[in-house]
């Protein structure tokens, strides 16, 4: 891809041609399609970028205090070494932009979709560039009534309304501001979206009509009369309620003039980059305040909120640099009553392969300008650089018995899965491990377990015990299976398997070295009726449809499966159930995978819609919501083949209508998802050593529930050929 350079020994400016970024975690690959060149701060990035050492050096003094305390600590020639390397490295340029989501990294399925316009924001982040990798609180949707080229001046449009915010005019305050830049314009506009009265201060009378035509009440041009007598005559002799310097200068005059506009105990905001000395008497008999706005917003400067995902408590910090700029997109649009006018403020219009004269433009002043824009047409693709996968299989062993370990014991391990096991004559339940010793000890004597730990290798390095259930947090769940497999003993564990491919890998390679099998929580496979199901469809001839509606409701705010780390969400923590379950009933091979999500308003994905491709031309859809009313059925199975009908009603009910007969059969007292019947067949397993489930099924539906995510993240559909999954 190409993207503008900057060398910062001599500031010399290329577009070049260099690697395209990787989607990460909680980050979006965005294809740029326009940037903005800010010409006040590029302006004095490239400028200092092109001056000697020695203007370098009295530009930023602090710079010259570490070289010096680095002399001292290491030596001249080290420092000079490190110093030269530094200005050596490129600098990427641009730090406000727009593009098309080419894909969405892991954790932001539903949040962002491909295909969607952002805006984006950073130093660093929102480059001149044709791709660009942005984190999640630095990249926003647009409204569709708004452009790309419009989007691009989100990023200044937060740095105007953070200023504003910080002012906090009300309605009818009169509000100056100095420099009719293109921050000033911006600042202007949101002033007077705020309520307030605003009078423009410049230099240049073309871009104080523009301000005018922008809805500043007044405009005033400096150096043609005194400032501070026309600023009273608008405000009544009261002078004005706050000012904004929205001017580039090295000059502190800006502060001078804002001190005679200003009213008493007015608030005075620094927006751009001036000189910063100021009257100290007039501020003092005025009692005046000074604020520093910190550019974009709450979130600015820290690493843990940009870079780390971090978010704020919003009774706390109500408006981020991220609501900043979804804000900022909002006002854009044109269905507002009272809009953001930023294509006003375009004055010229480059494509990307002319990077190069744009900021000749903006260097040299050659011509009047105000708002640059990059436009970037078609750009090139980014290559997919997926994981690959192979998979082979072993024997397992027998065993003459089932001795049994337990590592977490959950409210579903306790309830639904260790009580089945502790009832089965042919288990001995020998050790259970829990995080806390209070729990292992109480629950594993109430269960029966002969002894109690919080150490899983007393389990794992134990020879007697010849079989494992895992039921600790999703997180664990690969770890966990791969090293009881490496251990030689056989696996349960709750769904899911693998949070990624690489750990799915992890569990495939350790089954591959090893004499026992794994099992995975998918109990509905197990379910009577869905026994029936399969049955309905192996007796008919050609391809089937199957659809599968899950009416899960809400989770609660505190839920664990919110967290990021640990419960990676209910694609990952529940679909994977009902994709298990087509894959099931369907009984072909998978070939691919298609996934839309709706709008994850409240942060996480939970509202999606996956099909499954099969290769006997047999579909699978399944609609997981959690928009529905709870008191309505939760399951809703059905499935269609060679003009019969099969549906399954909440593990309650069953019917087959065929040949237009209609049998229903209903259980009365509760559903029966299989549980019993999933643990009965795992011992079955241990004792008998043959696994109770085909192995590569289960590896086919975790993989598959991971394509489901990756075509949420892609935008397209996912073909299983593409991880190379086979069996030896």
């Amino acid at each position: 891809m190409k993207q503008v350079i900057q060398n910062a020994r001599g500031g010399k400016l290329r577009l070049k041609s260099v690697p395209a970024p990787e989607v990460q975690r909680n980050t979006v690959l965005v294809r740029t399609m326009a940037s903005l060149i800010s010409a006040g701060t590029e302006r004095q990035m490239v400028g200092f970028a092109q001056s000697t050492l020695l203007s370098k050096a009295r530009t930023r003094p602090d710079l010259v205090r570490k070289v010096l305390d680095k002399v001292s600590r290491d030596g001249a020639m080290a420092t000079l070494k490190s110093v030269m390397a530094r200005l050596d490295e490129p600098l990427p340029l641009g730090y406000s932009a727009a593009g098309t989501v080419m894909e969405v990294g892991a954790g932001l399925e539903g949040r962002f979709k491909v295909g969607q316009l952002v805006a984006m924001a950073g130093t660093s982040i929102a480059n001149h560039a044709e791709f660009n990798v942005v984190p999640e609180n630095l990249v926003v949707p647009v409204p569709a009534d708004v452009s790309a080229e419009q989007a691009s001046f989100c990023t200044l449009c937060s740095i105007a309304m953070h200023s504003v915010r910080l002012v906090g005019p009300q309605l009818g305050d009169f509000v100056a501001v100095l420099g009719a830049g293109l921050v000033g314009q911006l600042v202007s506009q949101f002033a007077r979206l705020a309520g307030a009265r605003v009078i423009v201060l410049d230099y240049n009378a073309k871009r104080l009509e523009l301000a005018k035509t922008n809805g500043a009440e007044t405009v005033v041009l400096l150096g043609s009369g005194n400032p501070a007598e026309a600023v009273l005559d608008v405000t009544h002799g009261k002078g004005c309620d706050s000012v904004m310097i929205a001017a580039a200068t090295q000059s502190s005059e800006p502060f001078l003039t804002a001190a005679e506009i200003a009213r008493d105990r007015a608030t005075v905001c620094q927006v751009g980059i001036t000189g910063t000395e100021f009257p100290y008497r007039l501020f003092m008999q005025k009692e005046l305040n000074i604020i520093v706005s910190r550019s974009y917003g709450p979130g600015r400067y820290d690493r843990d909120f940009e870079n780390r995902h971090m978010k704020y408590p919003a009774g706390y910090v109500r408006w981020t640099e991220t609501d900043n700029l979804r804000d900022s997109a909002r006002l854009m649009s044109p269905s507002q009553s009272a809009h953001l006018d930023v294509t006003s403020l375009i004055s010229h219009r480059f494509p990307f392969d002319r990077a190069e004269e744009a900021y000749e433009l903006v260097m040299n002043g050659t011509e009047p300008h105000l708002g640059v824009v990059l436009e970037y047409g078609g750009a090139g693709e980014v290559a997919d650089d997926r994981p690959r996968m192979t998979l082979s299989n072993t024997k397992p062993a027998a065993n003459a018995r089932c001795v049994l370990g337990a590592i977490g014991a959950g409210n579903f391990g306790k309830t639904m899965i260790l009580p089945v096991l502790k009832a089965d004559p042919r288990v001995q339940l020998h050790t259970l491990v829990t995080a806390r010793g209070v729990s292992s000890s109480g629950t594993g004597a109430k269960l029966g377990f002969s002894q109690a730990s919080t150490d899983s290798k007393d389990i794992l390095e134990n020879s007697e015990i010849s079989a494992v259930v895992v039921t600790t947090p999703h997180s664990t769940h690969a770890a966990m299976v791969a090293s009881a497999l490496a251990a030689g003993k056989h696996v349960f564990v709750e769904k899911p398997l693998a949070l990624n491919l690489e750990e799915l890998q992890k569990v495939i390679e350790a089954r591959n070295r090893s004499s026992a099998f794994f099992m995975v929580g998918f109990n509905r496979r197990f379910a009577p009726y869905v026994q029936e199901a399969r049955k309905f469809l192996k007796l008919r001839t050609g391809r089937s449809m199957i659809f599968i509606r899950i009416n899960a409701g809400q989770l609660p705010p505190e839920s664990w499966q919110r967290d990021a780390e640990e419960g990676q969400g209910r694609i990952l923590g529940e679909l994977c159930h009902f994709v298990d379950l087509a894959m099931y009933l369907a009984d072909s091979p998978l070939v691919s995978v298609s996934a839309e999500a709706a709008d994850a308003v409240r942060g996480l994905c939970e509202d999606v819609s996956a099909t499954l491709h099969f290769a006997d031309g047999s579909l699978a859809s399944i609609v997981y919501t959690t928009l529905g009313d709870t008191s309505f059925s939760k399951e809703l199975i059905e499935c269609y083949k060679s003009a019969a009908v099969c549906r399954i009603e909440n593990f309650r009910e069953i019917t087959i209508v065929a040949n237009g007969k209609k049998v229903l059969k209903k259980i009365s007292m509760s559903q029966d998802k299989g549980h019993n019947a999933q643990i009965k067949a795992f011992v079955d397993g241990v004792v008998s050593g043959v696994p109770p489930v085909d192995e590569q099924s289960v590896i086919d539906s975790s993989l598959a529930t991971l394509l489901v995510l990756n075509a949420l993240r892609l935008g397209h559909p996912v073909e299983l050929n593409d991880q190379e999954l086979t069996v030896k």
